[in-house]
């Protein structure tokens, strides 16, 4: 069996407990307007060119076989319309372009993933699958927790929850914790800012309360838009409704996407947005912990 991979992050200390290795997957459901990782949203390989670093040199246009490069008045130019994503064009010296995404087994992911398997034991750490969204390669994942747990790793899943809860349900056979995405506690502004409404999500994550599964809220806080009393409100009351949850990881908004967005030829929404300041970042966490008993921490 054999999925989209675009990233395995080694040594990953932020997704999940002790030292992990992420395997990040592409395709994704969502279209959130701060995504970190847009080049996951396609669950195709893509190319990210980076004009910026092009020197012309032209060799990718010797080795394109689909007419994807070609030199005007002394410039390189991407034609992505007709790109197919094969990635025959990058070279290992060139330094504008790359790959996002490329067909791997799920056994190739966990021989990649099992070499720092002494980190794991020493540290309660294993393996977290990440994306996009892992439902979204469900036979894949599903594939990948099974192997990982026949190498008695201990897994998590980062998903956004918006799926059919049947795959939720059979994955959580194999998953210790899931690492649910919690966006907006509105639902018109969650439609708004995700292209989704998120009525499916909060259904899903309380079934999968009911179950027992373990589960932690992955909060992401994106100034203007989600950081309001009634959102962290919301936070805290979801929180406090769950049985099984084990905390709250807020995650402050970055813009590394802004580069990525503009490698994959697409606009970024968010551009004139900043880092928040530290102690805005503490603000948050404050107002949301002083609502819950449940444990409030910057991811």
């Amino acid at each position: 069996m054999t999925g989209c991979v675009f990233n395995i992050q080694r040594f990953s200390i932020n997704d999940g407990p002790g030292i992990r290795t992420t395997v990040f997957l592409k395709g994704c459901p969502l279209r959130c307007l701060w995504c970190h990782n847009p080049e996951s949203a396609r669950a195709v390989p893509e190319l990210l060119y980076d004009e910026e670093r092009c020197v012309s040199c032209g060799r990718c246009i010797t080795r394109c076989e689909h007419g994807g490069h070609e030199i005007l008045d002394l410039k390189h130019h991407f034609k992505r319309d007709v790109c197919i994503g094969c990635g025959a064009c990058i070279q290992p010296s060139c330094p504008a372009l790359e790959l996002a995404g490329k067909k791997m087994t799920a056994e190739e992911v966990i021989e990649e993933v099992m070499k720092d398997e002494a980190f794991y034991k020493t540290s309660n750490g294993g393996m977290t699958i990440s994306g996009g969204e892992p439902m979204a390669q469900f036979e894949f994942t599903l594939e990948l927790l099974k192997l990982a747990k026949e190498n008695r790793l201990h897994t998590c899943i980062e998903t956004c929850g918006y799926c059919d809860f049947e795959k939720l349900e059979r994955a959580a056979e194999y998953v210790d914790i899931f690492l649910y995405d919690y966006k907006e506690t509105d639902d018109a502004l969650h439609q708004k800012f995700t292209g989704v409404s998120n009525k499916r999500i909060h259904d899903n994550l309380r079934k999968l309360d009911k179950m027992g599964a373990k589960t932690v809220l992955r909060c992401p806080i994106i100034p203007t838009l989600n950081d309001r009393e009634d959102h962290f409100a919301g936070i805290a009351a979801m929180a406090n409704e769950l049985t099984h949850v084990m905390g709250v990881d807020v995650e402050p908004y970055h813009p590394l996407g802004s580069s990525k967005c503009t490698k994959l030829g697409r606009e970024y929404e968010l551009a004139e947005l900043k880092f928040p300041e530290s102690e805005t970042v503490k603000s948050w966490i404050a107002t949301i912990a002083e609502k819950t008993d449940k444990e409030v921490r910057k991811a």
